[in-house]
């Protein structure tokens, strides 16, 4: 499945990803950590890998045509699960 968007979302869905998780996403894919540098934009392919991405200029940096999703795809549910653990901090907070 390929998915298509501009370069400027997905170097906001990096920026927005805590600290750590490239490490965490190439350790759980199997994958290097200039690997996922790379899809998020990176240059590194001497120590990193292409990983199924084409961009192509244009407004927004861009447009980003993902063929292989599983970085993004984990990328949007570790920012899912960041969200939850906060809404849970707030709501223990607003209790004590």
């Amino acid at each position: 499945m390929t998915k298509t968007i501009t370069f400027n979302e997905l170097r906001d869905i990096k920026d927005r990803l805590p600290d750590g998780t490239t490490h965490r996403i190439a350790d759980e894919l199997g994958i290097t950590v200039e690997t996922v540098r790379n899809y998020f934009g990176g240059h590194n392919y001497k120590e990193g890998k292409s990983c199924g991405l084409h961009i192509e200029p244009g407004p927004n940096g861009g447009i980003v045509v993902l063929s292989d999703t599983s970085i993004l795809d984990r990328a949007l549910e570790i920012l899912q699960e960041e969200a939850a653990n906060n809404e849970k901090r707030t709501s223990i907070a607003e209790e004590a």
